[in-house]
């Protein structure tokens, strides 16, 4: 597939076919359009975090990080980044770290810590 397939169409298009490959487990197709929407419009969380997401399934964590932590810094009470990074850095093996992220998520959403 030739690179201009990802950059086809117009922003809505493109995030519908974004969704389809994340939906299909097509995690690195997924990627490779999203990237570009995230930086044609960085204030979109929505897009932001099914980046997030497919770079967590594809084993590409600091990636993953690194777009959670941009989602928190513009919300800084978006749960599902928040659980989201808690997640990826227990799967980094940094459960220190994690643990704050966690318990403030499970706090966003009314759930009692088990």
């Amino acid at each position: 597939m030739s690179e201009s397939y990802y950059e086809f169409g117009t922003a809505g298009e493109r995030w519908d076919r974004a969704q389809l490959f994340f939906e299909a487990k097509e995690y690195g197709t997924a990627v490779r359009i999203l990237v570009g929407l995230v930086a044609e419009h960085p204030e979109q969380t929505a897009q932001r975090l099914l980046l997030a997401r497919a770079y967590y399934h594809s084993a590409q964590l600091s990636k993953a990080e690194t777009e959670l932590r941009a989602v928190l810094d513009r919300d800084p009470v978006e749960h599902y980044a928040r659980l989201m990074l808690g997640r990826t850095l227990e799967r980094q093996g940094r459960s220190d770290e994690a643990a704050p992220h966690l318990r403030l998520a499970a706090a966003m959403t009314g759930e009692l810590p088990s």
